[in-house]
């Protein structure tokens, strides 16, 4: 029988009518012919509820403790929906990460997978079952502690899973009917795209798209895992078909620019008078590396006396202030006059894998942006997207505008 992964986040288990709901589009889906995992998050909310009791545990908590406890959320509605299931006469059972087993690093509460051997899951499909897995979890093999993927962590499971079971494609189902050209709450007009190339759904999400965690389109796109995104708040027995998540040659139409993205959580960084000379930017740069805050959006602006010059770059929102702190501790190292910081930023993003073959893409937008009067802070580009820096308030009117630019407004 063919092979069908199913994933549902925590907005699709919220409560037992949105379970039982989940339960429906599985039933279709056995009832089409397909064996089936199902691998899901916690009910939306838990996660955070188990993260604050951690905490009030102790400040200085043991991360092992820390994964044993925030993965029962996932192992909950495990064992709720495959009981939902079994009340439905349809043979389930739920499994635990290590039980699969997810094979992962021994970095809690950010694992990677290592390996997953599906063999057990195949015996269970050879038996009628259908898998119901918790996501988010694995174990390290070393210490057989249960170990936890990081926030996100359900999408990578079970594109993992799907990966290793050789499965015929992956649906991811979340509280939005697919991918669009940008966010629809900031231009009405988004449309939802049929299809998108691995690559454009990997700058995307990496860019401020919360539809799909990095990681899981990273697997998806390394082992050409066919992966649909879709809405598990549609009737089960009238299902959209969402968006497929492709390889780019599979795309028969390819615009030049696919969608719009955009991060509010940025903030900026710019060192003045910095000493130019060799090594310069390694003493800037290797401290934030050691600190594991992720720099973006480097610009260096050299002096006319060649003597000097600025340093500008971009790191995560909430890593603001340690980023100041860690620079200032170090500026007789690195020796700059003095450092400035904005948080009021806003990286926007346009994508596509169509900007390959077309020239003149970016200078466009710079155009576009300016006869709106909005300044641009930074530029980042790459082989299929640029990235520009704003005020965070202009940044409604940016994504507009940049939309209607390149034509995504039109059906």
């Amino acid at each position: 029988m063919p092979r069908l992964v199913m994933k549902f986040g925590g907005t699709s288990v919220a409560n037992m009518d949105r379970i039982r709901n989940v339960a429906r589009h599985v039933a279709r889906e056995r009832k089409a012919g397909f064996d089936v995992a199902v691998v899901v998050s916690a009910m939306s909310g838990k996660t955070n509820e188990l993260v604050g009791l951690c905490q009030d545990a102790a400040k200085l908590y043991d991360p092992r403790e820390y994964d044993a406890v925030v993965s029962s959320g996932e192992q909950v509605t495990a064992g709720l929906l495959a009981a939902v299931l079994q009340g439905n006469g349809l043979p389930a059972r739920s499994w635990q990460g290590w039980q699969v087993p997810i094979v992962t690093s021994n970095a809690h509460g950010s694992a990677r997978i290592l390996d997953i051997d599906g063999s057990a899951l195949l015996e269970s499909f050879a038996e009628g079952e259908i898998a119901v897995i918790a996501g988010f979890q694995g174990v390290d093999p070393a210490t057989r502690r249960v170990t936890t993927l990081g926030r996100g962590g359900s999408d990578t499971s079970a594109v993992a899973i799907a990966a290793a079971i050789k499965a015929d494609r992956c649906d991811i189902y979340t509280d939005v009917d697919g991918v669009y050209t940008t966010d629809p709450r900031i231009v009405p007009k988004a449309r939802r795209l049929n299809r998108i190339a691995f690559e454009e759904m990997l700058e995307m999400a990496s860019l401020g798209a919360k539809v799909l965690q990095v990681r899981s389109v990273e697997l998806a796109m390394t082992h050409k895992v066919k992966t649909f995104v879709r809405s598990s708040f549609d009737d089960p027995e009238f299902p959209q078909p969402g968006t497929l998540m492709c390889d780019e040659e599979d795309i028969v139409e390819q615009q030049v620019v696919t969608g719009i993205a955009f991060s509010k959580d940025e903030a900026q960084i710019t060192l003045k008078q910095v000493a130019d000379h060799p090594g310069v930017a390694a003493a800037i740069f290797m401290p934030l590396a050691e600190a594991n805050i992720n720099v973006d959006m480097i610009i260096q602006v050299a002096s006319e006396d060649s003597v000097t010059t600025d340093m500008t770059f971009t790191v995560p929102g909430a890593e603001f202030e340690r980023t100041k702190e860690i620079l200032l501790k170090a500026q007789p190292q690195i020796g700059f006059a003095s450092l400035h910081g904005a948080s009021d930023v806003v990286k926007v993003s346009a994508i596509g894998v169509g900007m390959r073959s077309h020239a003149g893409v970016a200078a466009r937008a710079f155009k576009a942006l300016a006869e709106k009067g909005i300044n641009i802070r930074a530029i980042t580009t790459s082989e299929i997207k640029f990235s520009v820096l704003i005020e965070a308030a202009y940044t409604e009117l940016a994504v507009r505008t940049l939309h209607s630019l390149y034509g995504l407004d039109k059906g």
